[in-house]
This record gives structure tokens, sequence and C-alpha cells, in this order.
């Protein structure tokens, strides 16, 4: 005050409590500029730390870097003697009402941060959610896109694929599937399991640990039911379960056990 005493003429001493202020909001807005930067390059770092999706780690970095600078410029402003209270009643109004009127897009962005940073599957992964299944094509913030087994492109809204369970079938690396077949009756239960675990054994890309594995698990109105278990690398999962379909058959052929019309049926395979 005594500076600027000195260094104001006359005529501007009645401006000198706004002269004092201004220097004051300018000095704040550049110091909160400064903090701004430096909490935001903090927080990026510790988000790439955790890897977080870069996409998101700069999104949220952004976000800290206004939020700082928002309350920078609330506070120059009341040094210069405006009154901040309506102002920030009248932006919280203005939020509330862009919020209201993009609520499903808001979801669907929350939800897609979520899933970027926890992470239940990642861009090739075969998941279900939402009702259908495929491969992880993309993650974005607002959507994920599938592609099916039948070569559909899927674009599912994050908000659903947190809504419900998420089943990701590969990202334990390995997956099981399930062969039942039926055989008259008559049959021995433990030969044809015998015959089943070893004709799927033969099949190439068929894991051995865990091992092929087949038991009863009901009786037809014309056939003992068995289930044989398999389990295969995700890669060869497919070639593996349609590869044991026919070694079965051929088994079961050679050992001269009938297998009644229609019973041999392949199931959608368990997660791993």
């Amino acid at each position: 005050m005594l500076l600027l005493d000195a260094v104001l003429p006359p005529p501007l001493d009645t401006y000198e409590p706004l002269i004092v202020g201004t220097v004051k909001a300018v000095t704040i807005l550049l110091l909160g500029w400064i903090v701004a930067k430096w909490i935001a390059a903090l927080a990026l770092s510790a988000f790439r730390k955790r890897d977080i999706d870069e996409a998101v780690s700069r999104l949220l970095g952004s976000l800290v870097q206004y939020a700082v600078l928002a309350a920078a410029v609330i506070a120059a402003l009341g040094t210069v003697g405006i009154e901040t209270t309506s102002l920030v009643a009248i932006l919280g109004s203005a939020a509330l009402a862009v919020g209201l009127a993009l609520q499903g897009s808001l979801s669907n962005f929350a939800a897609g941060v979520m899933v970027l940073i926890f992470r239940p599957f990642a861009i090739g992964d075969v998941v279900t959610v939402a009702g259908h299944t495929g491969t992880v094509a993309d993650i974005g913030l607002f959507a994920t896109t599938l592609v099916t087994p039948d070569n559909h492109r899927v674009v599912v809204p994050n908000a659903r694929v947190t809504g419900g369970s998420i089943v990701n079938l590969t990202v334990l690396g390995t997956r099981r599937g399930e062969v039942e077949v039926g055989v008259a009756y008559g049959c021995d239960p433990t030969k044809v399991m015998a015959i089943l675990t070893t004709a799927a054994a033969s099949v190439e890309g068929c894991l051995q640990d865990p091992a092929p594995a087949a038991l009863v698990f009901g009786f037809g109105a014309s056939s003992v039911d068995f289930k044989l278990r398999v389990w295969a690398k995700c890669a060869d999962w497919g070639g593996v379960v349609a590869q044991t379909r026919i070694a079965v058959y051929e088994a079961l052929n050679a050992a001269g056990i009938e297998i009644p019309f229609e019973q041999v049926v392949v199931h959608k395979a368990d997660a791993a």
C-alpha cells in the first residue's frame, strides 16, 4: 500500500483498492496456472504408474488441471470485489442442466472410464457382455465394440457393459469345451468313458493338464448320456472341440458301440 502511494499519482489514489485487487488477481491466476500444471503432471504420472489407459490418464489429468484453474479464477474474482457466490450458483445450475440433458452419455462415459481403469477385459479378449459374445475390437469412452463369431460388428454402450455380468472367456489362457454323447443301453459305462477320454487325448491341441474327463450325466429315453470335457488354449479351442467330436464318433464306431440317432451334440464351452 505504501509503495503504491509512492508510485501512483494523486488522481489515481481513488482506484488504489481496485489496482491492488487486480494485481493480486493476476498473481493468483499465474500461481494457479503453475500449480494446476504441476498437479496435472503429478496426477498423469500417478495414473500411468497404475497402468491406466493413456487416453483416460490424459483426460483425468486435464480434469484435475481445469478444476484447480477454476478454483484460481474464482479466488481471483473475489480479490477484485466480484461476488463469486452467485457466479458459483449459476455455474452449478448450468452444470446440473447439462448433466440432466446428457445423463445417458455421461453414464456411458463414466462406465467407460471404469472399464479402462479396472480392465475387466482387453482388446482381443473374447467376452460375453449385455447378451453379446464376441472378440473385443475397441474400448472407447462411450462404447465397446465387439466382433461376433459370425463377423457381426456390435457396438455396446458402456453403461450396459458395466450394468451386468462380464464373462471373459479367454483371459485365463485356456478354455473348456464339452461334447455330449448318448450311447445305447447295455453298454459298459466304464469302457465308454475310457474310449471317450482316449479319443480326446489323441486330438492335436487337446491339453493333458487338465486332462480330458468323461462322466455319466443322465439317462435318456433311448440312451445313456455322457459328457466329455476337454481343455485347449484359447486360440486352439474351436478346432479342438470340432476334432474331438470326430474322434469320439470314430472311436465309438470302431468299438462297436451304438450311438442313437441325433445324440452327438457339441455344447457351448464354459469359461476357463
